[in-house]
């Protein structure tokens, strides 16, 4: 009887598909790598620390606009942006603009910041309007006394009033 003829291991398919696992974790790893090194992480900022030292000041604008008692109605279409602005307080002086920014949480490439101008008794300006998702809306003066921030899912529907005593900073009416 004739013995099969016993072949190389490199000519059997076996080793090959072992070995092709790790050898896939090995490119994956380096290209992952290359991705963590050549690309900058949008989420942090080049100056953190002064960012951390200013936020007592932040929220110490906020604190200014709650007893001021400000609230702000958005009204976003496609290529616009209306603003209402009300205050509780006997001595608020509406500011002669403001500015708005949309912000993404996670993509800061998408943000947008736009100077809306007094009109009447309400603020307009030109805004692209951004993707649909979560934003988030700060409003404030040019001096920065005071500031309106909330959370926005856009498209929104109708208008869009933040700050105020509620415990929700917008809500759609």
């Amino acid at each position: 009887m004739n013995a099969p003829a016993v072949k190389p291991w490199y000519r059997e398919p076996w080793p090959w598909i072992l070995m092709a696992g790790p050898a896939l974790v090995i490119v994956a790893g380096v290209v992952t790598a290359w991705l963590a090194v050549s690309t900058s992480d949008g989420l942090v900022a080049e100056d953190y620390y002064k960012q951390g030292l200013a936020a007592k000041q932040t929220i110490a604008r906020s604190e200014s606009a709650r007893r001021m008692g400000l609230t702000a109605a958005l009204r976003l279409t496609s290529e616009s942006v209306a603003v209402k602005l009300s205050a509780t307080a006997p001595d608020f002086a509406p500011p002669p603009v403001l500015r708005l920014t949309l912000s993404h949480p996670t993509r800061a490439g998408l943000d947008q910041t736009e100077v809306l101008t007094r009109e009447g008794d309400g603020y307009i300006g030109a805004l692209r309007l951004p993707a649909s998702g979560h934003w988030l809306v700060l409003l404030e003066d040019e001096a920065k006394s005071w500031r309106l921030l909330g959370n926005v899912v856009l498209p929104a529907a109708g208008a869009i009033e933040i700050g105020g005593d509620s415990p929700a900073d917008i809500r759609n009416q």
